[in-house]
């Protein structure tokens, strides 16, 4: 355990931290799950729906800093090529 008091701080910092990040990466795992879930099942309407908030929850987490641009950009793409697969 940290002795200095500019550390304990850190320590106390990267827990709420670490705890804030993982509520996010959760939520942004949630939505993709409900998305493809809908594009097994089929459901074009209830997939399109899905992704509108799947982007909006990971939109969310790239401007938080919790996903990196790139992998959050990717992770839209994937989504968004899957669903007009099942549209078209």
């Amino acid at each position: 355990m940290a002795n200095i008091k500019s550390a304990k701080k850190r320590v106390r910092v990267i827990e709420k931290k670490t705890l804030r990040n993982r509520m996010v990466k959760s939520q942004v795992k949630t939505a993709v799950k409900k998305v493809q879930t809908e594009i097994k099942a089929g459901n074009a309407e209830a997939a399109k729906a899905n992704l509108q908030l799947a982007i909006s929850t990971i939109d969310k987490a790239r401007s938080k800093g919790v996903l990196h641009k790139n992998t959050a950009s990717r992770k839209i793409s994937r989504l968004t090529k899957a669903v007009n697969k099942i549209t078209a």
